[in-house]
């Protein structure tokens, strides 16, 4: 899986990792949030998938790195939906095993953004994906506050 980031290029995920380690040791006692969001766009029979994974140094800004990938998929919302969250926790779950080896890390705040929200067609299953989010052991946050899915992943999808 390659992650592209706007200020290095084509990553692999230990690379991209790395970036974030080294984001992250720039200024240690700074707090910071990671944070995983995936937005599609659908076609016929095929969607666009794009993850984001956004360190955020709070109050001081951050860096994103984004994994884009067509996938075979009807355009059926609630399963694109579902898809969605699959692909962010997947992710979540491969830097979860990166964190787990590096101490400066261990204490990182990890949101899973959902572009779901209260108002539209998404609202009748917030409480199924927020609960597959929350399951897993991560912070769910959906629209309005969902920004790595619903601005960050959404700008790569077209």
């Amino acid at each position: 899986m390659l992650f592209i980031s706007p200020t290095h290029g084509k990553m692999n995920i230990k690379e991209t990792f790395q970036s974030i380690l080294s984001f992250v040791k720039e200024k240690p006692d700074s707090h910071y949030k990671l944070i995983i969001g995936t937005d599609s766009h659908p076609g016929f029979n095929e969607a666009v998938f794009v993850t984001a994974i956004v360190i955020y140094r709070v109050g001081r800004g951050g860096r994103y790195f984004y994994h884009k990938k067509k996938v075979e998929l009807k355009s059926v919302f609630k399963k694109r939906i579902f898809h969605e969250v699959s692909r962010s926790l997947m992710v979540a779950s491969k830097i979860t095993d990166y964190i787990s080896f590096d101490n400066s890390t261990s204490t990182m705040d990890i949101e899973i953004h959902i572009d779901v929200g209260p108002n539209g067609s998404s609202s009748e299953i917030i409480k199924e994906v927020v609960g597959m989010v929350v399951g897993s052991g991560y912070d769910a946050l959906i629209k309005p506050d969902s920004y790595a899915a619903s601005n960050v992943a959404d700008k790569y999808t077209k």
